[in-house]
């Protein structure tokens, strides 16, 4: 991240809100969960269950994205983010979309509210894919990364029309199926092509770069980004066209390419240069050994065996907790703490750096809330998953209490870091501070 400057960063205000915002949605999205635990023993298309997905997918995960990426595509695409401006309105429209759409499910509330809120959401996807792909333009290099990113951002943007179409129909139906099989696709595009290719895209810079490691050549991440495409692109068109049984090749598909990204991560940490690994890096290893889960879960609800019905309901519900309790939320609770306090630190002390004392980005930030946000959550998810399967709703809400526990401490420690103050340092003697 050193080659992040101010120079080319945006200014902190329009990073550090969305980090904000990203950790009070973690924070409500725990805290309905534990007002949601009857909502666990039937279909996943219940009010309580919508509110809790769009919550973590759109508050809490997209808005924390958006604000890493507008630092982070300075150093991935080399330039400065092409509108400040845009950037604002974006997180503006995506908040209040959030917002909108969590009351309307979870009211079902399926007329003008609800329309609102998807205009508002499909209104920030469209003004994010305008400033990623103008900022882009201007990369002096072209890479692998910005393949990666800027094609998630295409996805996003697909996703938000296909919710905005969806939004209308709950209302006036006019789409030819019915309401659920547009939501698994919605979905489908949602976790495939936003979510795993925006994390590859960014996490084949930064967890390299983490590691002080250098990989040769980029063959396994051009499989990735090929196989992974290609599988979401033939599911789409099986999905709305040919209705064939072949959905478990396209998550074989998709598996592949996420496993090229994995043994592109084993090179990455067999060239590494720093032992150890911090408690943020840790996480972000358990949420890579946790994309395990909804691959194989993938394969077995895409597939024809025969299940019980409550079985297979109960798989369907677990499948979306370990995208996004799981993974998703796994790596964000890590890589924050890797991005944000350099962010923090950078827009606070970098003008300093040579002249005074200055504190590490490691330093900005509570090391204990931190280790115990770690054990509170892998606890919890764990529970909350068991209770899922088995239909025990006091497991439900003991898994529930124990993510509520791990975004208490998240969002004390995020918060923590944003209210840094720059106390008084101690200069360098004369010699040897820097002209």
């Amino acid at each position: 991240m050193s080659t992040a400057t101010a120079s080319n960063s945006p200014s902190k205000w329009v990073v550090l809100p969305h980090y904000a915002f990203s950790a009070v949605s973690f924070l409500g999205l725990c805290l309905l969960l534990l007002l949601s635990t009857d909502a666990f023993g039937g279909h996943y298309f219940h009010p309580k269950l919508l509110t809790l997905t769009h919550v973590a997918v759109l508050g809490w995960a997209t808005m924390v994205i958006f604000g890493a990426l507008y630092q982070l595509l300075p150093v991935v695409l080399e330039g400065r983010l092409y509108s400040e401006k845009l950037a604002l309105c974006t997180f503006a429209f995506l908040g209040t979309g959030t917002i909108l759409l969590a009351y309307s499910f979870w009211f079902f509330k399926v007329g003008l509210p609800m329309h609102l809120a998807a205009c508002c959401l499909f209104l920030s996807f469209l003004l994010f894919n305008l400033n990623l792909i103008q900022t882009a333009r201007k990369a002096p290099k072209w890479t692998i990364e910005a393949d990666f990113i800027v094609t998630s951002a295409v996805w996003l943007l697909l996703t938000g029309f296909i919710g905005l179409l969806m939004s209308v129909n709950l209302s006036r139906p006019f789409l030819p199926q019915d309401h659920v099989h547009y939501l698994q696709l919605h979905a489908h595009i949602g976790m495939a092509g936003w979510f795993l290719l925006l994390i590859i895209g960014v996490g084949a810079k930064l967890i390299p770069m983490f590691l002080l490691a250098h990989v040769e050549g980029t063959k396994q991440l051009t499989w990735s980004y090929n196989l992974i495409n290609a599988g979401l692109g033939l599911f789409i068109i099986d999905h709305l066209f040919l209705h064939t049984p072949l959905l478990p090749l396209y998550a074989l598909l998709v598996s592949g390419g996420v496993g090229a990204f994995l043994l592109f991560l084993w090179e990455a940490k067999k060239t590494r240069q720093r032992a150890d690994l911090d408690l943020g890096m840790q996480q972000t290893f358990v949420a890579l050994g946790l994309l395990v889960l909804p691959l194989v879960l993938a394969l077995v609800v895409g597939s024809d065996v025969a299940l019980p019905m409550p079985l297979l309901s109960s798989l369907y519900l677990v499948y979306g907790l370990t995208v996004f309790l799981g993974f998703i939320t796994a790596l964000i609770l890590g890589q924050t703490f890797k991005t944000l306090p350099f962010i923090v630190w950078m827009h606070a002390y970098e003008d300093l750096v040579g002249r005074y004392k200055t504190p590490l980005p490691k330093d900005l930030y509570n090391h204990s809330l931190l280790r115990w946000q770690n054990i509170s959550y892998l606890l919890g998810f764990a529970v909350l998953v068991t209770g899922v399967l088995l239909r025990e709703r006091q497991f439900i809400l003991a898994g529930a209490i124990a993510l509520t526990l791990a975004a208490v401490l998240f969002t004390a420690n995020v918060f923590h870091l944003l209210l840094h103050k720059v106390h008084e340092l101690k200069p360098f003697p004369y010699g040897n501070a820097h002209p």
